[in-house]
């Protein structure tokens, strides 16, 4: 196994049903954070971290992803025919900068079966995993610091954080032995453990660097709660055998799936913008409300 990254997996089956009903016809990961789908937000960071290819787990519902990420030569010609470059610019880099391929998850049976619906896509190389919904700003990108720890132990890597107690019961969590100042080696994983149960305050959050190994898992757990095969408890099998890093990513983490995150996430992506920025937080300093 080498240290190259070049696949990137996103899941994006899932129904959205936390904005509805924004989301009953438009995909969730194209819902826009000031001027960019969630999706590509993700995408980018791939992008800039050396993926080449990028491998999107849909469902129903889900063309306007497609569509997106492809070309779309009557935008590009009127564009072109109007002199806008930067527009145009900016239109074609979605589709000229990474390879997109699609597969379909007909039932939403969790984001451990979304991933196992890749394993033909990805074969038998390290790739990453992406959640859309965690939008992640960092001077390195976030996947780049995990490939660099793939890099040096040549074993599967998860990125994660610091949590308060009390949220916990929202995350995968880990217990895990320091190994340097951000990296731990994994000892024990629980999925959305009850109040006081956790075994840390290490949450694991959406961004992972796996070995083909990790599809054996999958398709040897049983179906959890609601039929659905968890990535937490495929990594949890995968212990037995396979050394597991977790490692404190350096940046900001948005929460664009859960409403409040979204709205956090808008205005504070917004107030970076050297183009709008500056008036957008004269306007923020002027609400009275």
């Amino acid at each position: 196994m080498t240290g190259a990254v070049r696949k990137a997996v996103f899941p994006a089956a899932g129904l959205g049903t936390r904005f509805l009903p924004a989301t009953k016809a438009l995909p969730k990961e194209m819902l826009p954070l000031v001027d960019k789908p969630i999706i590509q937000y993700g995408v980018d960071e791939a992008i800039a971290s050396g993926i080449s290819d990028i491998v999107i787990v849909t469902g129903r519902g889900k063309s306007a992803i497609e569509d997106h990420f492809d070309v779309s030569f009557e935008l590009e010609y009127l564009l072109e025919a109007r002199g806008q470059k930067d527009l145009l610019k900016a239109v074609r880099a979605i589709s000229d900068k990474v390879n997109v391929a699609y597969i379909r998850q007909s039932q939403a049976l969790g984001l451990g079966h979304a991933v196992l619906r890749s394993r033909d896509l990805v074969g038998e190389e390290a790739f990453a995993v992406v959640l859309a919904d965690d939008v992640i700003v960092a001077s390195t990108p976030c996947l780049e610091q995990l490939i660099g720890i793939y890099r040096t132990f040549l074993a599967p890597v998860v990125a994660v954080m610091e949590v308060p107690p009390e949220h916990a019961r929202l995350y995968g969590m880990v217990a895990a032995e320091q190994v340097s100042e951000r990296v731990f080696r994994v000892l024990d994983l629980v999925e959305k453990p009850k109040a006081g149960e956790a075994p840390s305050n290490l949450a694991i959050i959406g961004r992972y660097i796996l070995t083909p190994r990790i599809f054996e898992s999958l398709a040897c757990v049983e179906p959890g709660s609601g039929s659905e095969i968890q990535l937490t408890d495929g990594l949890k099998h995968l212990l037995r055998t396979t050394p597991l890093y977790a490692y404190k990513f350096e940046g900001t983490r948005y929460d664009a799936g859960d409403k409040l995150g979204f709205l956090k996430a808008t205005v504070e992506l917004a107030l970076r913008r050297a183009d709008l920025g500056p008036g957008f937080r004269e306007y923020l300093r002027g609400l009275s409300l």
